[in-house]
């Protein structure tokens, strides 16, 4: 057995001891809260959630909160197979959008038990409590862990070229009052894109001499994105129709595959494939680089990156009048075959509320609570990168602009569909001269067989 499953059973064991003692069975009604599809899994969590279990477990004598640790790896098939099974545990978290939506339809709407507890849900940003609600299951999350995205802007490189900074904040316009709307298009943040990539020969993608083949260094990129990444960034939406079996291109979507590839082939401030995974762009994790003038991300991006040159972060630009800041976060959910809900969601709201902190020095991620963000982000930042000074405050205001529909949202035959949008992105960053009408509509045609044949 391995050792991170033998101090699972351990703590479980220790958790069905805590309170039944040698003779006398406990009364306490038993919550057993499962940890997998997120974060949470590895070994070094595993005593600090404890501690939070045992916490709540000392604070009230009425629910036994038992924790359940699965590897990652195992974790999906586990849980379907307690949930098909008839026992499903009765919290499942943390756990992020993909990951919950790989179990459509298996949360409880969390509405009803908000109003009969009396959870004040004010505590959280309004845009959060819309992100978790769905037009058929209700609210089936609650906020806890958010990772906004936004710019992040190579103030060094902007300087060195000698053009102003994108504006401070959301609703601002580029340079001054009289300046352009801060939009993807070609006068705005395109415009900055080419002037901040150079060549070996010191030439901007705006030079006639400027040699595509020996780019130095990039105006423009999204770390780790995708097909949908790129899409949301112009419209929220889904490859899948509402009505969850047919295939559709989102024309936004195809607008924004088609700014992309001119981006990386033809305009050359963007990272095609080759140049992206190259070691001059730190093998994809482009900020790293100090090679990109700006670049999307998430939160997340700043506890992992090591980024040692002056930055700071900006709001998202807008496309057709609407401005999206793509999002990731973390929630805990109800499965509806738990056997005690109402137990199971006062040992929740203990989770997204009175331990929240604890549990977010865990898992890392900005509070959902909104009057704890600031001061998160000052110490984050301030801990990590004490050479530079963020504006914390566009970091909150991303949070408006989440994508809902998400771009990790379900979709018929999850695994499936994933590598067949995969394959048309990887083909779409690896080579010139594509027909991106043709390729969009040839992928359409695959998720419609996807679809046709889906199971889930």
């Amino acid at each position: 057995m391995k050792k991170g499953l033998k101090l699972v059973c351990l703590m479980l064991l220790a958790a069905s001891m805590l309170f039944t003692g040698c003779e006398k069975k406990s009364t306490r009604t038993q919550v057993r809260w499962f940890v997998g599809l997120g974060a949470g899994s590895d070994e070094p969590t595993f005593a600090p959630q404890k501690a939070v279990v045992d916490a709540f477990n000392a604070s009230q004598d009425e629910i036994e909160l038992v924790l359940e640790i699965v590897d990652n790896d195992q974790a999906f098939q586990t849980l379907a197979t307690q949930i098909s099974g008839g026992n499903a545990p009765d919290i499942v978290g943390p756990v992020g959008i993909r990951g919950r939506d790989s179990f459509k339809g298996a949360w409880l709407d969390l509405q009803p038990l908000v109003d009969k507890h009396g959870l004040d849900l004010s505590q959280f940003d309004k845009s959060m409590i819309d992100f978790y609600r769905d037009e058929k299951d209700g609210l089936i999350g609650l906020p806890f862990g958010v990772y906004p995205s936004y710019l992040y802007v190579n103030k060094e490189l902007f300087e060195e070229a000698g053009i102003p900074l994108p504006p401070k904040n959301y609703g601002e316009k580029y340079v001054d009052e009289n300046g352009k709307e801060w939009t993807w298009d070609y006068d705005c943040l395109k415009m900055l894109g080419q002037k901040l990539t150079v060549d070996a020969n010191g030439n901007d993608a705006t030079s006639p001499a400027f040699d595509p083949e020996n780019i130095v260094q990039w105006g423009f990129g999204i770390v780790w994105g995708d097909a949908r990444g790129y899409g949301t960034l112009f419209e929220p939406n889904n490859l899948v129709a509402e009505d969850g079996k047919t295939a559709q291109i989102p024309s936004a979507w195809l607008d924004a595959w088609k700014w992309t590839y001119d981006g990386m082939w033809n305009s050359h401030f963007i990272p095609n494939g080759p140049y992206g995974s190259s070691d001059i762009l730190s093998a994809g994790s482009w900020g790293e680089s100090g090679k990109i003038g700006m670049f999307q991300c998430h939160l997340w991006y700043s506890g992992y990156a090591v980024m040692d040159y002056d930055w700071d972060v900006y709001p998202m630009p807008s496309y057709k009048g609407r401005t999206t800041a793509k999002m990731h976060a973390d929630t805990f959910e109800i499965p509806k075959g738990s056997k005690n809900p109402d137990a199971a969601f006062k040992a929740l709201s203990y989770l997204v509320t009175t331990a929240a902190d604890d549990l977010l020095n865990i898992y890392g991620g900005m509070p959902a609570q909104t009057t704890k963000q600031k001061a998160f982000l000052d110490n984050f930042f301030k801990t990590r990168y004490p050479h530079v000074t963020v504006n914390t405050d566009i970091i909150i205001d991303s949070v408006q602009y989440a994508d809902n529909p998400n771009h990790e949202a379900w979709m018929p035959s999850f695994q499936e569909t994933s590598t067949a949008y995969t394959e048309f992105w990887d083909n779409l960053t690896n080579n010139p001269g594509l027909d991106l009408d043709a390729e969009a509509a040839e992928l359409k045609v695959k998720l419609q067989e996807i679809y046709n044949n889906a199971k889930d």
